[in-house]
């Protein structure tokens, strides 16, 4: 309590607004001014008249608040909190892999870093993804979908047209496997089974509904059922619980945890409010770049 009426002292001295992904610890997402995805976090800072953004996630999630809000000091509590995702493609390799297919469209899903984003044509979101290519893209487009091949994979199958791909993936969500889906069907027999796109296709391809985060939180408020198993990062059980009483959620797999993500804790948010400390500052041709294909993607 005292930790955090110390963050709750210094968010109001400095103007500051807290974020923090589902994915985070539920003490971190507990004292948040906003809880939610990555981008959906970014657009609702730039919303507000803070002078400083707090992002509880990883790296590029900051620096994709700070392309929003340029203005704004943007501060991460753990500067190490990376995105394997993310650094598994550089600009440099993603310039090559233009010049292998010249004319082709780019579109970067927003797990990339402000670098890639600035290569890119539009981003897209795990949520917004399939919406993206049937409307920013035409039919006869060369389209590249960076870095997450299993996302470009789902939205392939849903929109039926191919992609060049690169050969990224999460981690934590490799560890959902569909033996994983066949045990929590016969302890929960007849409840949903909910998996994120970003799963491998042996998974998403049995599961009853893929949807991203913010497309579970919203699923499970409307649904009738009264349980659910949940195939993504451990974190967002917290959240569904806290929004759904009376309802129960069952994780796919214990073992689906973001060491990144874990890395904020309370300590680490009062000290980066007391130091200023971990600015994440983005070079402002790099900036402007990457602003344009976040507000391409924005548009649809």
């Amino acid at each position: 309590m005292e930790l955090v009426e110390k963050i709750n002292l210094l968010k109001k001295e400095k103007n500051a607004v807290i974020l923090a992904h589902n994915y985070q610890a539920p003490e971190v997402q507990d004292i948040a001014d906003f809880v939610g995805d990555s981008l959906g976090l970014s657009i609702q800072a730039s919303r507000t008249s803070a002078d400083v953004i707090v992002f509880c996630g990883v790296y590029f999630m900051a620096e994709t608040a700070k392309i929003l809000s340029p203005q704004k000091t943007v501060l991460i509590p753990d500067r190490d909190a990376g995105c394997p995702m993310a650094d598994m493609i550089t600009a440099e390799q993603l310039r090559k892999l233009k010049s292998e297919h010249p004319g082709a469209k780019v579109l970067c899903y927003v797990n990339t870093t402000a670098e890639v984003k600035a290569e890119c044509d539009v981003c897209c979101t795990s949520g917004n993804a399939e919406k993206v290519v049937r409307e920013a893209f035409n039919k006869d487009d060369e389209i590249i979908f960076a870095p997450d091949q299993y996302l470009a994979h789902y939205v392939s199958t849903q929109v039926g047209r191919d992609f060049i791909k690169w050969k990224g993936f999460c981690p934590t969500h490799m560890k959902l496997l569909p033996d994983d889906v066949e045990r929590e069907r016969k302890l929960h027999p007849g409840v949903e089974v909910l998996v994120h796109p970003e799963c491998r296709a042996a998974v998403t391809d049995i599961a009853d509904k893929v949807l991203s985060t913010e497309g579970m939180i919203r699923y499970v408020r409307t649904a009738p059922a009264r349980e659910f198993i949940i195939g993504t990062e451990v974190g967002i059980l917290h959240r569904l619980g806290k929004e759904n009483p009376g309802k129960m959620f069952y994780p796919l797999s214990k073992e689906a945890v973001c060491p990144n993500m874990k890395k904020t804790t309370l300590e680490k948010v009062l000290w980066s409010l007391e130091d200023m400390k971990d600015e994440v500052v983005v070079p402002q041709d790099i900036m402007m770049k990457a602003r344009k294909s976040l507000e391409v993607m924005l548009k649809y």
